[in-house]
């Protein structure tokens, strides 16, 4: 079984080599001295050590712990006995930055004494330490100045400042009341109330137009829509004698427009569905609302009994067959 689980068989553990050679080396060309245990070799090789056997130093974290003196770890170490070309240790480092801190709140003391006895200074200098803005202030500063810079580009290449982009309407998102209305309460949103809104209805659905209300308010070109339920008229193109809910009598393309108007305001990204309403019952013995222009409706009328004729037709030939 232990093929199993060593497939390729046993392997010859690495050791220390007896003797080092091929010594690197050093930066004036010589070769480097040959390595023994306890020495701090420049820069690993071929036969580089598995045994950790450099000297133990403190750690400039904790003085009770001692660290290897390994090549990874001498960033991060007091001076070295050894130089280390061109590298300073991390203790150097923050030695470094308190001195610079420390003489920096030396010089903002005697400026504010200065300034105590009214004598001229210059600009208060930065503390040389302070790490660069970074984080969220930073990312919200670079996102405002990218708005910024896309609104006034949009506005300087095409002349809107959202790229000639329809603004959302946000109302779309937020959860809104269904309101049932009667048609005396409907009639109290026409627009001509400017601290209320204008309400529009459709086959009993009623949806917000105030977004537009230089077209459905007082004086606009649709205001004879608004407080009302207008649907008859938004297939016939009465707009004048079909202001009125009732849908009897109108025909199949009349119909086709009543309900390409209600997908209209039903998809629509400026308007919203604010309820229902309530229509009193329609005697179905009163006679149709007259058309406003007979010939039309006539003509209307005899292109669906034509086609209906062709379709019926068509339904016998292929029942003959």
């Amino acid at each position: 079984m232990s093929w199993i689980l060593n497939p390729e068989g046993d392997r010859p553990k690495r050791k220390r080599p007896a003797n080092l050679n091929d010594f690197p080396k050093g930066p004036d060309g010589k070769p480097l001295e040959p390595q023994t245990p306890g020495s701090e070799p420049t820069s690993p090789w071929a036969g580089f050590p598995l045994k950790d056997d450099y000297p133990q130093a403190d750690d400039p974290v904790d003085p009770n712990r001692k660290v290897s003196t390994k090549q990874a770890n001498r960033p991060f170490l007091a001076p070295l006995p050894l130089p280390i070309v061109g590298a300073r240790s991390y203790a150097q480092y923050r030695a470094e930055r308190e001195k610079a801190h420390t003489d920096w709140l030396q010089r903002k003391k005697e400026r504010e004494e200065k300034l105590a006895r009214g004598e001229d200074v210059g600009p208060e200098e930065p503390d040389p330490t302070e790490e660069p803005e970074v984080g969220c202030l930073g990312l919200l500063k670079f996102i405002l100045y990218a708005t910024l810079f896309i609104v006034l580009a949009g506005k300087f290449f095409t002349g809107s400042y959202l790229w000639e982009m329809e603004p959302p309407n946000l109302k779309q998102f937020i959860p809104t009341t269904q309101r049932l209305f009667s048609e005396g309460q409907l009639a109290q949103f026409d627009g001509t109330d400017p601290g209320k809104p204008v309400y529009i209805a459709i086959d009993g659905d009623v949806y917000d137009v105030s977004s537009n209300r230089a077209t459905y308010g007082p004086g606009g070109s649709y205001h004879m829509m608004a407080g009302r339920d207008a649907a008859r008229a938004y297939g016939t193109g009465c707009f004048k004698t079909h202001l009125t809910h009732d849908l009897r009598g109108l025909s199949e393309s009349e119909m086709r427009g009543v309900q390409h108007w209600k997908k209209f305001y039903a998809e629509s990204k400026k308007y919203t569905k604010v309820g229902r309403v309530s229509h009193p019952p329609i005697d179905p013995a009163s006679p149709y609302p007259e058309h406003c222009d007979p010939k039309k409706a006539q003509a209307a009328l005899e292109r669906e009994r034509k086609a209906k004729e062709h379709d019926d037709a068509k339904e016998a030939k292929r029942e003959e067959l």
